[in-house]
């Protein structure tokens, strides 16, 4: 089996653990008034990570996963996501697995890039204008919980990540 193949499995089984978690347990926490968007974590991640394509790749799947749970338009998600992705790959130049302020910074902008998307196509169409309100009372507490469980996410992503690179050096050295 390819490091490529791995790869997507365990990307594959990150995300629909973390939509599961997302979507089945954070809503039965009484006292979270906010959830952490773990998708969001994971799609930014992975194309800060890996690249533009695989970004692209893992937000398609995340949009996808979210277009098929909520009702709406459907490629309502699934376009935010594939840019997420793209977006954050380009700052792949950027990468250092030891350097956590850029992840950091890329979580707050993605997860306020996200907030204003639904707001402005969820709530600003339908004539509600309070966006003070909004920001205070659901942005705000969603972007601190996603930067927080970001410090812990991404930390994983990072440690699977250094496992699979050694997993494919261990595996090329051993071809003669």
């Amino acid at each position: 089996m390819s490091i490529k193949f791995k790869r997507m499995i365990i990307n594959l089984a990150l995300i629909i653990t973390a939509f599961t978690i997302q979507n089945c347990v954070f809503p039965l926490i009484p006292f979270l008034s906010s959830s952490p968007n773990l998708l969001l974590i994971l799609t930014f991640s992975f194309g800060f990570i890996q690249g533009q394509r695989a970004g692209m790749g893992y937000g398609v799947l995340a949009g996808l996963l979210l277009d098929l749970f909520y009702s709406g338009p459907f490629g309502f998600y699934t376009l935010f996501y594939i840019y997420v992705g793209y977006i954050n790959g380009i700052c792949t130049k950027y990468y250092y697995e030891e350097y956590i302020t850029l992840p950091l910074i890329l979580s707050v902008i993605n997860e306020l890039a996200y907030n204003m998307y639904i707001y402005v196509f969820r709530f600003l169409i339908r004539g509600r204008l309070n966006l003070f309100y909004y920001f205070r009372h659901l942005m705000l507490p969603e972007i601190i919980f996603t930067v927080v469980t970001t410090l812990f996410l991404y930390r994983l992503i990072l440690y699977i990540n250094q496992k699979l690179k050694e997993f494919e050096s261990r595996r090329d050295t051993t071809i003669v």
